[in-house]
């Protein structure tokens, strides 16, 4: 005990002292120039991920973000990286240039660019140094699906559910006006060591009770401890306010969180000319704001890591004791591209901001599209009336089931327009290592006559930043044998 506390003291210890990795240190303000013209009009080439000199058309490779912590595993206290730090609240958007050509002032703002052209000589000139107001990161990970992909990916989401959409929607649907957005985010890489303790469940048979229409369950519990140190590498986390409020009734921000990973290795270090002719969304959430959703998200993907020594416990792991020691953290912030496509709802007072968002690099795509509810609800009743009929007239030993035929064909619709429960699965997405790992798998007693498909308390599956409702839905969606009947045979044909 004494040891552990000792421990606990350490990291403490080393959490305590934070050290700032400056990551611009050879970066330039003013005129980017080709390396082989001099000119200073270049962009992204999406196709080949290189910038193009757009006078010379010469193409150059891009600077890689060199890792800042090659081996995790030894990564003690907190590093932040340059870009990362705190914004200081009164610092101004306005930055003013005098061109190296010219000799003239040049203004940028960079609440919306980090590029301005020169009006007298029409060089152009870049923010490439790092400002107190969140609006330079230190890397970028450029655009990569080119926007004629991204639409056509948002037309085919669109489309498989336009049967439902609200006519107005589907007579002002275009995607015309879809904007290439590089949105904020937080990167960070964790060391840490955990240990977990509970109780889980391995069913031995089952047998059903006839006269009193009951499953009985019988099984061998065990008391289960998992010890071990884990890496975690490249936690993204959003850092923009609105974009990070999943919560917010007039926007479906959970579309956007939910079509993450990215490949962060291949970020590049920042440069103005990747965001020429994208948008651009500033960063205005400081590290400690987010530390509490960092240590929640790290806690369940210590969790989900060693699922794969839990495969015996099919009735499921109640943990009771969870404990996460962060030794070593690195933040980095970063630009990651993303299409996006919104349409604002009026339902009389109320206005919704629906999203569809295409992630610029895996082309992974999840949006919310308006629902004409009186057509749902009126299919919905019919189908209910069906399974009414079903469950009066069809011999089954679970004819019960019929009655939920139309409130389940609600359920699902309804997820699949709105898909409010869409999210990033970061606890099973996120890059782990899990090292010198202890187990225990102690017998303790066999139990007959459960009436819980699951063990008590069940939380193996479970994550800490959703909803006890949103867990019960993703539960129900994946046993109930009805919703798996509809999804099979109605909402694929």
């Amino acid at each position: 005990m004494q040891n552990e506390n000792n421990t606990v003291e350490t990291v403490k210890k080393n959490l305590d002292s934070k050290t700032i990795v400056q990551t611009d240190t050879l970066a330039k303000d003013g005129q980017n120039k080709c390396p082989k013209c001099g000119a200073t009009d270049i962009s992204l080439n999406i196709k080949t991920g290189k910038l193009r000199c757009n006078f010379c058309r010469n193409e150059f490779e891009s600077v890689k973000f060199d890792d800042l912590q090659n081996d995790l595993g030894n990564l003690q206290g907190q590093f932040y990286a340059s870009g990362a730090k705190d914004i200081v609240a009164d610092s101004s958007d306005i930055v003013t240039f005098k061109c190296n050509s010219c000799g003239a002032e040049v203004v940028v703002d960079t609440a919306s660019a980090a590029q301005a052209r020169c009006h007298w000589c029409r060089n152009i000139l870049s923010v490439n140094q790092q400002i107190p107001n969140g609006a330079i990161p230190d890397m970028v990970l450029p655009f990569q699906v080119s926007k004629d992909v991204a639409r056509n990916d948002i037309e085919k989401f669109v489309g498989k559910r336009k049967f439902y959409a609200h006519p107005k929607f589907r007579k002002e649907f275009t995607t015309d006006n879809i904007m290439g957005v590089y949105l904020p985010y937080m990167i960070v890489d964790i060391n840490s060591h955990a240990f977990l303790s509970g109780e889980g469940e391995h069913l031995k048979r089952t047998h059903f009770d006839s006269d009193n229409n009951i499953t009985y369950y019988d099984a061998d519990l065990y008391h289960v401890e998992r010890d071990f140190d884990l890496t975690i590498e490249g936690l993204t986390i959003e850092s923009s306010g609105d974009k990070l409020d999943n919560n917010n009734a007039s926007k479906t921000n959970n579309v956007i969180n939910a079509i993450m990973p990215f490949d962060l290795e291949n970020c590049v270090k920042f440069d103005a000319n990747y965001l020429r002719g994208f948008s651009s969304e500033k960063r205005d959430i400081n590290i400690e704001q987010l530390k509490p959703i960092v240590d929640s998200e790290a806690k369940d993907i210590a969790k989900f890591s060693i699922h794969d020594t839990l495969k015996q416990y099919d009735r499921g792991v109640a943990w009771s004791n969870q404990r996460l020691d962060i030794k070593g953290q690195m933040w980095k912030s970063a630009y990651l591209p993303v299409w996006l496509y919104s349409y604002m709802q009026v339902k009389g007072s109320q206005k919704i901001l629906h999203y569809v968002a295409v992630n610029a690099r895996t082309q992974e795509t999840m949006g919310s599209v308006p629902i004409y509810m009186p057509k749902l609800i009126i299919i919905s009743l019919i189908l209910e009336i069906v399974g009414i009929l079903a469950m009066l007239y069809i011999d089954f030993d679970y004819n019960w089931l019929f009655l939920f035929i139309g409130f389940v064909y609600y359920f699902i619709i309804y997820s699949r327009y709105r898909n409010k429960a869409a999210r990033h699965k970061y606890e099973t997405e996120t890059k782990t290592n899990v090292m010198n790992l202890q187990r225990v798998d102690n017998f303790m007693k066999t139990e007959n006559n459960l009436t819980r498909a699951r063990i008590r308390g069940a939380n193996d599956s479970s994550v800490g930043n959703q909803s006890t409702v949103d867990n019960m839905i993703e539960v129900f969606a994946d046993s109930n044998p009805v919703v798996n009947v509809i999804k099979n045979n109605v909402l694929k044909k």
